[in-house]
Protein backbone atom coordinates (compact mmCIF):
# COMPACT_ATOMS: atom_id res chain seq x y z
CA UNK A 1 0.00 0.00 0.00
CA UNK A 2 1.47 3.66 -1.01
CA UNK A 3 1.84 6.18 1.37
CA UNK A 4 2.41 4.52 4.19
CA UNK A 5 5.88 5.16 5.97
CA UNK A 6 6.93 2.18 8.35
CA UNK A 7 10.12 2.89 10.54
CA UNK A 8 12.94 1.22 10.19
CA UNK A 9 15.59 -0.07 12.41
CA UNK A 10 19.14 -1.39 11.49
CA UNK A 11 20.76 -3.63 13.87
CA UNK A 12 23.95 -3.72 12.59
CA UNK A 13 27.53 -2.50 12.35
CA UNK A 14 29.75 0.69 13.04
CA UNK A 15 32.85 1.16 11.31
CA UNK A 16 35.72 3.49 10.90
CA UNK A 17 37.06 2.83 7.03
CA UNK A 18 40.90 2.86 6.41
CA UNK A 19 41.28 3.42 2.59
CA UNK A 20 43.80 3.09 0.32
CA UNK A 21 44.23 3.28 -3.13
CA UNK A 22 46.66 1.29 -5.30
CA UNK A 23 47.06 1.09 -9.34
CA UNK A 24 46.67 -2.56 -8.70
CA UNK A 25 46.77 -5.14 -5.71
CA UNK A 26 50.16 -6.93 -4.44
CA UNK A 27 51.22 -10.12 -5.06
CA UNK A 28 52.07 -12.52 -2.19
CA UNK A 29 55.69 -10.87 -0.42
CA UNK A 30 55.34 -7.56 -3.03
CA UNK A 31 55.22 -3.69 -1.86
CA UNK A 32 53.12 -1.09 -3.84
CA UNK A 33 52.77 2.35 -2.93
CA UNK A 34 49.98 3.52 -2.65
CA UNK A 35 47.48 7.16 -1.68
CA UNK A 36 44.49 7.96 0.66
CA UNK A 37 44.88 6.32 4.26
CA UNK A 38 42.19 8.80 5.64
CA UNK A 39 39.52 7.71 7.82
CA UNK A 40 35.79 7.37 6.94
CA UNK A 41 32.51 6.29 8.47
CA UNK A 42 31.47 2.75 7.37
CA UNK A 43 30.38 -0.94 8.36
CA UNK A 44 27.61 -2.36 6.88
CA UNK A 45 24.66 -1.54 8.88
CA UNK A 46 25.42 2.04 8.93
CA UNK A 47 26.24 2.37 5.49
CA UNK A 48 23.08 0.71 4.38
CA UNK A 49 21.28 2.85 7.68
CA UNK A 50 22.79 5.68 5.64
CA UNK A 51 21.77 5.28 2.35
CA UNK A 52 17.76 4.46 3.66
CA UNK A 53 17.70 7.81 5.56
CA UNK A 54 19.13 9.86 3.01
CA UNK A 55 16.44 8.67 0.46
CA UNK A 56 13.73 9.55 3.21
CA UNK A 57 13.22 6.50 5.61
CA UNK A 58 12.56 6.93 9.30
CA UNK A 59 15.39 5.02 10.74
CA UNK A 60 16.52 3.97 14.03
CA UNK A 61 20.34 2.57 14.57
CA UNK A 62 20.87 -0.47 17.07
CA UNK A 63 25.05 -0.99 17.43
CA UNK A 64 28.02 0.00 19.35
CA UNK A 65 31.47 1.86 18.60
CA UNK A 66 33.93 2.00 20.94
CA UNK A 67 35.68 4.59 23.42
CA UNK A 68 38.39 5.60 21.18
CA UNK A 69 38.82 8.32 18.54
CA UNK A 70 37.28 6.12 15.75
CA UNK A 71 33.73 6.08 17.34
CA UNK A 72 32.88 10.30 16.49
CA UNK A 73 34.34 9.94 12.59
CA UNK A 74 32.56 6.35 12.35
CA UNK A 75 29.37 7.90 13.37
CA UNK A 76 29.32 11.35 11.35
CA UNK A 77 27.08 11.12 8.62
CA UNK A 78 24.69 8.59 10.86
CA UNK A 79 23.88 11.74 12.75
CA UNK A 80 23.75 14.30 9.78
CA UNK A 81 21.33 12.25 7.77
CA UNK A 82 19.23 12.45 10.23
CA UNK A 83 19.67 8.62 11.90
CA UNK A 84 18.68 7.82 15.53
CA UNK A 85 21.02 7.17 17.68
CA UNK A 86 19.58 6.75 20.76
CA UNK A 87 20.24 2.91 20.81
CA UNK A 88 23.60 3.27 20.08
CA UNK A 89 26.08 2.51 22.79
CA UNK A 90 29.91 3.34 23.14
CA UNK A 91 31.67 0.30 24.85
CA UNK A 92 35.19 -0.33 25.86
CA UNK A 93 37.85 -1.10 23.21
CA UNK A 94 37.90 -0.31 19.48
CA UNK A 95 35.25 0.81 17.21
CA UNK A 96 35.21 -1.58 14.07
CA UNK A 97 37.65 -1.00 11.55
CA UNK A 98 37.46 -1.88 8.05
CA UNK A 99 40.78 -1.94 5.86
CA UNK A 100 39.55 -1.37 2.00
CA UNK A 101 41.93 -1.29 -0.58
CA UNK A 102 40.79 0.40 -4.06
CA UNK A 103 42.36 -0.64 -7.62
CA UNK A 104 42.90 1.36 -10.92
CA UNK A 105 39.44 -0.08 -11.91
CA UNK A 106 37.48 0.85 -8.88
CA UNK A 107 37.55 -2.42 -7.35
CA UNK A 108 38.05 -3.35 -3.87
CA UNK A 109 39.59 -5.64 -0.89
CA UNK A 110 38.20 -5.61 2.10
CA UNK A 111 39.44 -6.65 5.29
CA UNK A 112 36.71 -5.86 8.92
CA UNK A 113 37.84 -6.12 12.38
CA UNK A 114 34.94 -6.53 14.47
CA UNK A 115 36.02 -4.46 17.17
CA UNK A 116 32.84 -3.23 19.40
CA UNK A 117 30.76 -4.78 16.99
CA UNK A 118 31.17 -8.51 18.77
CA UNK A 119 28.89 -6.46 21.69
CA UNK A 120 26.19 -6.48 19.50
CA UNK A 121 25.07 -10.21 20.97
CA UNK A 122 21.62 -11.81 21.88
CA UNK A 123 21.95 -9.19 25.54
CA UNK A 124 23.01 -6.13 23.71
CA UNK A 125 20.24 -6.65 21.52
CA UNK A 126 17.69 -7.59 23.62
CA UNK A 127 18.06 -4.21 26.14
CA UNK A 128 16.92 -2.36 22.90
CA UNK A 129 13.99 -4.77 22.03
CA UNK A 130 11.18 -2.16 21.81
CA UNK A 131 13.54 -0.18 19.24
CA UNK A 132 13.38 -3.53 17.19
CA UNK A 133 9.75 -4.27 18.08
CA UNK A 134 8.53 -0.77 16.97
CA UNK A 135 9.84 -1.12 13.47
CA UNK A 136 8.16 -1.88 10.63
CA UNK A 137 10.85 -3.49 8.77
CA UNK A 138 14.20 -4.32 10.33
CA UNK A 139 17.22 -4.49 8.09
CA UNK A 140 20.58 -6.89 9.01
CA UNK A 141 23.75 -8.02 7.70
CA UNK A 142 26.35 -10.09 8.71
CA UNK A 143 28.71 -8.24 10.60
CA UNK A 144 27.02 -8.50 14.11
CA UNK A 145 27.20 -11.57 16.32
CA UNK A 146 25.09 -14.61 15.38
CA UNK A 147 22.96 -14.61 18.43
CA UNK A 148 22.19 -11.00 18.19
CA UNK A 149 21.33 -11.61 14.97
CA UNK A 150 18.60 -14.06 15.86
CA UNK A 151 17.93 -11.59 18.94
CA UNK A 152 17.06 -9.13 16.30
CA UNK A 153 14.42 -11.41 13.99
CA UNK A 154 12.91 -12.67 17.04
CA UNK A 155 12.13 -9.21 18.69
CA UNK A 156 10.78 -8.09 14.98
CA UNK A 157 7.40 -7.66 14.68
CA UNK A 158 7.53 -6.14 11.19
CA UNK A 159 9.10 -6.96 8.18
CA UNK A 160 12.96 -8.86 8.11
CA UNK A 161 15.07 -8.04 5.55
CA UNK A 162 18.14 -9.66 5.80
CA UNK A 163 21.67 -9.07 3.54
CA UNK A 164 23.64 -11.42 5.00
CA UNK A 165 27.44 -10.19 3.59
CA UNK A 166 29.75 -11.04 5.10
CA UNK A 167 28.22 -14.67 4.91
CA UNK A 168 28.51 -16.14 8.65
CA UNK A 169 26.82 -18.76 10.19
CA UNK A 170 23.56 -17.72 11.68
CA UNK A 171 19.81 -19.93 13.21
CA UNK A 172 18.53 -21.29 10.20
CA UNK A 173 14.78 -20.21 11.35
CA UNK A 174 16.45 -16.40 11.56
CA UNK A 175 17.35 -16.14 8.05
CA UNK A 176 14.64 -17.99 6.70
CA UNK A 177 12.40 -14.50 8.34
CA UNK A 178 14.42 -13.02 5.44
CA UNK A 179 11.74 -11.33 2.95
CA UNK A 180 13.09 -10.32 0.91
CA UNK A 181 16.73 -12.24 1.01
CA UNK A 182 19.44 -9.53 0.04
CA UNK A 183 22.82 -11.33 -2.00
CA UNK A 184 25.17 -11.52 -4.57
CA UNK A 185 25.59 -14.12 -6.41
CA UNK A 186 28.91 -15.38 -4.57
CA UNK A 187 27.11 -15.13 -1.06
CA UNK A 188 23.96 -16.35 -2.17
CA UNK A 189 26.05 -19.43 -2.74
CA UNK A 190 27.24 -19.33 0.27
CA UNK A 191 24.02 -18.93 2.02
CA UNK A 192 22.57 -21.97 0.08
CA UNK A 193 25.44 -24.14 1.22
CA UNK A 194 24.81 -23.12 4.77
CA UNK A 195 21.30 -24.25 4.78
CA UNK A 196 22.38 -27.37 3.33
CA UNK A 197 22.02 -27.09 -0.61
CA UNK A 198 24.80 -27.28 -3.40
CA UNK A 199 25.37 -23.53 -3.90
CA UNK A 200 28.63 -23.80 -6.32
CA UNK A 201 25.72 -25.94 -8.64
CA UNK A 202 23.19 -23.00 -8.16
CA UNK A 203 25.57 -20.42 -9.00
CA UNK A 204 27.37 -22.52 -11.90
CA UNK A 205 23.50 -22.26 -13.53
CA UNK A 206 22.90 -18.74 -13.51
CA UNK A 207 21.29 -15.89 -11.74
CA UNK A 208 18.25 -17.06 -12.67
CA UNK A 209 18.40 -20.80 -11.08
CA UNK A 210 20.18 -19.51 -8.20
CA UNK A 211 17.53 -17.48 -7.28
CA UNK A 212 15.08 -20.07 -8.06
CA UNK A 213 17.21 -22.30 -5.08
CA UNK A 214 17.05 -19.94 -2.38
CA UNK A 215 12.96 -19.56 -3.19
CA UNK A 216 13.10 -23.39 -3.27
CA UNK A 217 14.91 -23.38 0.22
CA UNK A 218 12.23 -21.22 2.18
CA UNK A 219 12.82 -17.86 1.44
CA UNK A 220 9.96 -15.72 0.86
CA UNK A 221 11.26 -13.39 -1.45
CA UNK A 222 14.94 -13.11 -2.63
CA UNK A 223 17.04 -10.17 -4.54
CA UNK A 224 19.99 -11.28 -6.04
CA UNK A 225 22.37 -8.42 -6.86
CA UNK A 226 24.34 -8.64 -10.40
CA UNK A 227 26.85 -5.72 -9.68
CA UNK A 228 26.86 -3.78 -13.67
CA UNK A 229 23.82 -6.45 -14.59
CA UNK A 230 21.64 -5.25 -12.37
CA UNK A 231 19.44 -7.36 -10.15
CA UNK A 232 16.85 -10.19 -9.88
CA UNK A 233 14.19 -9.98 -8.20
CA UNK A 234 12.69 -13.57 -7.47
CA UNK A 235 9.45 -14.93 -5.07
CA UNK A 236 7.58 -17.92 -5.23
CA UNK A 237 5.74 -17.00 -8.31
CA UNK A 238 8.41 -15.88 -10.74
CA UNK A 239 11.49 -13.78 -11.01
CA UNK A 240 12.31 -10.23 -12.91
CA UNK A 241 15.31 -9.15 -14.24
CA UNK A 242 16.23 -4.99 -12.88
CA UNK A 243 18.61 -3.30 -15.48
CA UNK A 244 21.50 -0.67 -13.71
CA UNK A 245 22.48 2.57 -15.51
CA UNK A 246 25.49 2.20 -17.33
CA UNK A 247 28.19 4.47 -15.44
CA UNK A 248 32.01 4.87 -15.07
CA UNK A 249 33.02 3.13 -11.72
CA UNK A 250 35.47 4.86 -9.68
CA UNK A 251 35.07 2.90 -6.31
CA UNK A 252 32.56 0.70 -5.60
CA UNK A 253 33.23 0.05 -2.22
CA UNK A 254 29.60 0.22 0.03
CA UNK A 255 28.05 0.20 -3.72
CA UNK A 256 25.88 -3.22 -2.16
CA UNK A 257 24.92 -1.23 0.68
CA UNK A 258 23.70 1.58 -0.85
CA UNK A 259 21.12 -0.82 -2.60
CA UNK A 260 20.39 -2.42 0.24
CA UNK A 261 19.60 0.76 1.91
CA UNK A 262 17.97 2.37 -1.26
CA UNK A 263 15.55 -0.47 -1.75
CA UNK A 264 14.30 -0.82 2.22
CA UNK A 265 13.55 3.21 2.04
CA UNK A 266 11.25 2.75 -0.94
CA UNK A 267 10.30 -0.71 0.78
CA UNK A 268 8.80 1.46 3.65
CA UNK A 269 6.95 3.79 1.74
CA UNK A 270 4.86 0.63 0.01
CA UNK A 271 6.89 0.06 -2.75
CA UNK A 272 7.04 -3.71 -4.13
CA UNK A 273 10.09 -5.13 -4.38
CA UNK A 274 10.58 -5.08 -8.54
CA UNK A 275 9.83 -0.98 -8.31
CA UNK A 276 12.23 -1.28 -4.92
CA UNK A 277 15.22 -2.32 -7.24
CA UNK A 278 14.57 -0.09 -9.63
CA UNK A 279 15.21 2.64 -7.77
CA UNK A 280 17.73 0.76 -5.91
CA UNK A 281 19.90 -0.09 -8.72
CA UNK A 282 20.14 3.66 -9.40
CA UNK A 283 21.15 4.71 -6.52
CA UNK A 284 23.85 1.71 -6.35
CA UNK A 285 25.13 3.23 -9.40
CA UNK A 286 24.94 6.77 -8.69
CA UNK A 287 27.41 5.66 -5.43
CA UNK A 288 29.99 3.74 -7.36
CA UNK A 289 30.89 7.00 -9.42
CA UNK A 290 31.57 8.59 -6.29
CA UNK A 291 34.70 7.79 -3.55
CA UNK A 292 34.10 5.84 -0.43
CA UNK A 293 30.99 4.38 0.96
CA UNK A 294 28.23 6.65 3.06
CA UNK A 295 30.16 9.98 1.52
CA UNK A 296 29.48 8.38 -2.09
CA UNK A 297 25.32 8.30 -1.69
CA UNK A 298 22.75 10.43 -3.07
CA UNK A 299 21.07 12.94 -0.99
CA UNK A 300 17.31 13.93 -1.49
CA UNK A 301 17.26 15.62 -4.80
CA UNK A 302 20.06 14.35 -6.36
CA UNK A 303 19.51 13.51 -9.87
CA UNK A 304 20.30 9.50 -10.10
CA UNK A 305 21.76 7.98 -13.02
CA UNK A 306 18.99 6.49 -15.42
CA UNK A 307 16.19 8.61 -13.85
CA UNK A 308 13.65 9.58 -16.10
Amino acid sequence: MKDQHLPVTVVGSINADLTVSVARRPGPGETVMASGGGISPGGKGANQAVAAALQGAEVRFVGAVGDDAHAAPATAVLRSAGVDLDAVESVPGATGLAVITVDGSGENSIMVIPGANAAVDAGFVGRFRDTVAGAGIVLLQGEIPASGFRAAVEAATGRVVVNLAPVVEVDRDALLRADPLMANEHEAGLILTQLGHDGEAAVAAGPEACARALVDAGFASVILTLGAAGALVATPDGSERVDTPSVTPVDTTGAGDAFAGACVARLAVGDDLVSAARHAVRVGAYAVTGHGAQDSYPGPGAELPGQE
